[in-house]
């Protein structure tokens, strides 16, 4: 009966260890913890793609913030609040601010900022330090402790004296040029260092010149005569041939081949600096979710039915009741097989029955015809009295399925929601697990691992959908991963599980936990044993595959899925040029796999920026082409002078 009333917990710890630059002797740096009750009743809502998770500060501007993206990177969040927020110079002042802080040398950076929001937003990385304190400290504004803002924070309806002027020297205006591309929920980013080389430079011998041996002289000899025709000898002697020339065409061989070696050397260079040599920094549990998130599906099951008086079958209202139940799946067949959870899509009846007198009690108070502190009691009045049926009293309430991926919307029953069946469910004591089929197919898959070796100090990560907004229909669910240690493993009834020590939220139940690999080793699902019914139980893998196998159900990788592993290990090996080829082909052949799109704008980045860093200098080039040319030169008039000799 609980699983829809659970409430969320929150999975992140309080930051104590700040860097030594963010310590100060004041106060105003510490921040003050509020509790899920205090951000209900007024705390501040996330800004962009950040959920807050702490309060930095106030001060009478605005406020600060420690805050998480969708993949738990931390950051701090200043936001211009109250009577700034709809000043005109203190927003002007406020954006120009952040932007001289990102222009100016050695300031700093923010990752993501809109100025243009109803209360002005800027994002900073918290490993460089608390970005959103010193935004305001430029404004003049020291922050004081969160429990401080009715007095500290000036309200829309107040006034707020004018901003300071800008200090000369540090340009006010003007937007940073960004450092890659639009953020990404996985995409890590690394500065690259700049390079320095020096030109090549040619070092010859100086030429050397070889003098001639002595020539020999005629020395008349004295005495009689004689008769040249006296002697046997032979009176003509044959000349020498001449001499060849071996160390010349030796030294014009050797030139040959300096030339050869030069340019195939220079050849060599220029196509070396276009490859992908450098791999992007990343992490195992980046690779993990890259690998599996794709294939995560946002399933909200639609019902409608009459409750019924149990005696009479008289219909307590004369329309019919709807309401929705929302978890995750995941892909395990591209035919478009999705594996969630069984109460999730099949709920006990006592369940069903609750669900729809909440929803029939929150029509009645829109009507004006029940009071809000009334609802619980109205439910338990009727609980045991009703019972909920299709539109005959004999039949069963309809039920309609939807799936959608990545980014998903509450109450959505047209695209981009897939519509999809009912294939098979299993009780709780079996394992609380059920089969959907969506009429959708080249869906990105989920690899199982039946085999995985889980035991107590496991590191694994789970993967689900979650939200920060509170009212579900309306609501906006994204893909959330965290990692979690098993700390055991114990049994649900008959069924054995693993425990962990941390979940992603209520909605994450059907979802995945994976290995560091991206292989699925189970599915999230309901502690019993906790309060409130964490999702911090995985359901072996092995029991997800006999439920296959009775649905004669195939798990497995299709071509595009293995296209898309093979594009990923190009991508975090640095070969970028296969990655964007790889992952293009399938973003083309799986749509619905956006983390491929993702990534393979992540890998033309990464080679804009290696091809930068490390490109064969234009002077250089020139250089060499002039040394060939020399060369050439001097090879062809050697050759000619060989030649002339060679005729004389």
């Amino acid at each position: 009966m609980h699983e829809n009333f659970q409430s969320a917990t929150s999975g992140h710890a309080t930051v104590s260890g700040w860097p030594a630059a963010g310590r100060r002797r004041r106060v105003r740096h510490l921040c003050t913890i509020r509790t899920a009750e205090e951000q209900r009743s007024g705390g501040m809502q996330p800004v962009g793609p950040y959920r807050f998770t702490e309060a930095l500060g106030v001060c009478q501007v605005g406020t600060a913030w420690w805050a998480v993206d969708g993949h738990d990177r931390l950051v701090t969040v200043a936001v211009l609040d109250g009577a700034a927020a709809t000043d005109q110079p203190w927003r002007e002042a406020f954006a120009n601010a952040a932007n001289a802080m990102a222009l100016t040398p050695g300031g700093q950076r923010y990752v993501n900022a809109d100025f243009a929001a109803a209360k002005p937003w800027v994002a900073y990385p918290s490993e460089e330090g608390m970005g959103a304190s010193r935004l305001f400290q430029t404004l003049g504004m020291d922050l004081q402790p969160a429990e401080s803002e009715a007095d500290v924070l000036v309200p829309e309806t107040g006034s707020v004296a004018g901003p300071p002027e800008p200090v000369s020297g540090v340009p006010t205006s003007g937007t940073p040029s960004p450092i890659s591309g639009a953020p990404l929920p996985w995409a890590m980013h690394a500065a690259v260092p700049h390079q320095v080389s020096s030109p090549p430079q040619q070092v010859s011998p100086a030429p050397q010149q070889v003098s001639p041996g002595p020539l020999s002289v005629y020395q008349p000899v004295s005495g009689p005569p004689q008769d040249p025709f006296a002697g046997t000898a032979r009176r003509i002697t044959p000349s020498a041939p001449p001499q060849r020339r071996t160390g010349l065409w030796i030294g014009i061989v050797a030139l040959i081949l300096v030339v050869l070696t030069g340019a195939g050397g220079a050849f060599a260079w220029v196509r070396s600096s276009g490859t992908d040599s450098a791999p992007p920094p990343y992490s195992l549990d980046e690779r993990a979710v890259a690998i599996a998130s794709p294939a995560l599906v946002y399933v909200e099951v639609q019902f409608t039915g009459y409750l019924r008086d149990k005696e009479t079958e008289t219909p307590l209202r004369a329309t019919p009741v709807t309401f929705n139940r929302r978890c995750s799946g995941f892909v395990v067949g591209s035919a478009g097989h999705v594996l969630t959870n069984g109460l999730c899509v099949q709920p006990a009846s006592d369940t069903a029955r609750q669900n729809a007198l909440y929803a029939l009690g929150r029509t009645l108070i829109g009507e004006k015809k029940l009071a809000s502190a009334q609802l619980d009691n109205y439910v338990a009045t009727h609980l045991k009295g009703t019972v909920l049926t299709g539109l005959d009293a004999g039949k069963e309430p309809e039920v309609r399925v939807f799936g959608q991926f990545n980014v998903a919307r509450g109450n959505i029953t047209d695209g981009p929601a897939i519509p999809g069946e009912i294939v098979k469910t299993w009780a709780p004591e079996m394992g609380d697990v059920a089969l959907v089929k969506l009429a959708q197919d080249h869906l990105p898959v989920a690899e199982l691992n039946p085999s995985a070796d889980v035991r107590q100090g496991t590191s694994l990560l789970m993967i689900g959908y979650g939200t920060s907004d509170r009212d579900p229909l309306t609501a906006t669910f994204t893909v959330a991963s965290k990692p979690v240690t098993v700390t055991g493993a114990g049994s649900q009834g008959p069924v054995p599980v693993y425990r962990v020590n941390d979940d992603v939220g209520i909605y994450s139940r059907g979802g995945l936990a994976v290995d560091t690999s991206g292989r699925v080793v189970g599915m999230l699902d309901n502690d019993q044993a906790l309060p409130d019914k964490a999702n911090r139980v995985i359901v072996p893998a092995s029991t997800l595959t006999t439920l296959l196998n009775e649905a004669g159900v195939t798990a497995e990788l299709g071509d595009t899925d293995k296209l898309y592993r093979r594009g990923l290990d190009a991508y975090f090996a640095g070969r970028y040029s296969d990655a964007k080829t790889q992952l293009q082909t399938v973003a083309t052949h799986a749509p619905k796999n956006l983390v491929a799109q993702t990534y393979r704008q992540n890998a033309v980045d990464r080679q804009k920026i290696e091809r930068k860093g490390s490109s064969f200098p234009s002077w250089a080039v020139v250089l060499f082409a002039a040394l060939g040319g020399a060369l050439i030169v001097t090879l062809v008039v050697l050759v000619f002078m060989a030649r002339g000799r060679d005729r004389h």
